[in-house]
């Protein structure tokens, strides 16, 4: 049975649009970020998955210990049930920091993210006299030329150098209610970007020496910065890179663990990439409503469009059958989607198509469940955040 037929069969009782987990591409993804990450523990990045079950699922295998989420809030909601939550960004949500300070179980199982004295300001004026928080530091990771005047890569942090990082650890030293305890980065320019996009050779190729450059430059700059830091503040982490750079960040003596989230979906837009190819796991399925004419069908729905910068590479990628595209004039609608390719004139109205998301967790906010799809057919539905009326953004 192909995968399409056996995604159909799991899911022919339902209405558009339906999302699935295909159990055997989650598990063979699984398998490959653990091979990829080389012996380090992987953090699952929540952003990515927004789905409790398929965190639980994969947060109980080897190869895997803790969280990074997204807020805080997400995090006191995940908190009873994992030990180990940083949040992988500051926060300025005011009622969760008032909660945390008054939920001890919470403050041993949670870190926050800074990057300035002044977010410890914010959480001091917001919560004073709050007992002690756990705080992580964020090293900016972004590749610099021509004296910084060239910025490739995330605009996250202000603490780049050495001298950013110790200077900022000794704020936190001399603050009563705060506890520096870990270190993260994020190269989003290796990890976030595929060297190998479609019809782009020069570029994938430019890319590709890009990339080479600044995992030299950070691996040496990190591993300064980690040395500086834990000379005065013993680190309990150091984390670092993301799905697109396991191998490389791996490699680096001073990185303790590894995060990762989205190579478990493999969704569409690590179809750029040289060094690994996820097997589509998270899809949704929408059906055929129309036979415009030879060549071309239309389904329901389908307009799902990534976030990030604009472009043909955030709309969603028809995957199953194969042989179809969006087509240009109209792109991905919000009502309906028009399709085109070989695979239209095999399929009848209510022939149900498949897709993948652009990015990963972002297909969670659209739906209420997940129909998590065994080999042999089976089906468990499960909540996302969605379905458990969790909305954190």
């Amino acid at each position: 049975m192909t995968t399409k037929a056996r995604l159909d069969a799991a899911t022919a009782h339902l209405d558009p649009p339906v999302a699935v987990v295909d159990l055997p591409a989650l598990d063979a993804n699984v398998a490959d970020l653990v091979r990829r990450a080389a012996g380090k523990p992987i953090r699952l990045a929540s952003k990515s998955i927004r789905c409790r079950a398929v965190l639980e699922r994969v947060h109980a295998l080897p190869g895997f210990a803790g969280v990074l989420g997204y807020t805080l809030s997400e995090a006191l909601w995940l908190a009873p049930d994992f030990d180990d939550v940083v949040v992988g960004y500051p926060t300025a949500e005011r009622q969760a920091l008032a909660r945390l300070a008054a939920d001890e179980p919470a403050r041993a199982r949670i870190t926050l993210m800074i990057d300035s004295a002044e977010q410890l300001d914010f959480i001091d004026a917001v919560v004073p006299g709050h007992p002690e928080f756990q705080v992580c530091l964020d090293l900016d990771s972004s590749f610099r030329l021509a004296g910084g005047r060239v910025h490739v890569g995330a605009r996250r942090s202000g603490v780049f150098t050495p001298g950013d990082a110790v200077a900022l650890a000794r704020i936190v030293g001399q603050r009563s209610g705060f506890t520096l305890t870990g270190m993260m980065s994020y190269e989003g320019q290796v990890a976030g970007v595929g060297n190998r996009p479609k019809g782009k050779p020069l570029y994938g190729l430019a890319v590709t020496a890009m990339q080479a450059l600044s995992v030299r430059e950070l691996a040496t700059r990190r591993a300064e910065v980690v040395a500086a830091v834990n000379a005065e503040f013993p680190l309990r982490f150091v984390n670092g890179g993301g799905t697109g750079s396991l191998e490389t960040t791996t490699a680096e003596d001073a990185i303790t663990e590894l995060t990762a989230g989205s190579g478990l979906y493999g969704p569409g837009l690590f179809d750029a990439y040289r060094q690994f190819s996820p097997a589509p796991a998270a899809l949704f399925g929408t059906d055929v409503v129309r036979r415009p004419g030879p060549g071309f069908v239309t389904v329901t729905g389908g307009g799902w469009i990534a976030s990030g910068p604009i472009g043909p590479d955030r709309a969603p990628i028809p995957t199953y059958p194969q042989g179809l595209s969006l087509t240009g004039m109209e792109g991905a609608g919000e009502v309906q989607t028009p399709l085109q390719g070989a695979a239209a004139d095999g399929l009848r109205i209510g022939d149900r198509v498949w897709f993948r998301h652009a990015k990963a967790g972002e297909l969670a906010e659209h739906v209420a469940t997940f129909q998590l799809v065994a080999g042999d057919g089976s089906v468990v539905e499960v909540p996302t955040y969605r379905g458990e009326d969790q909305h954190f953004l």
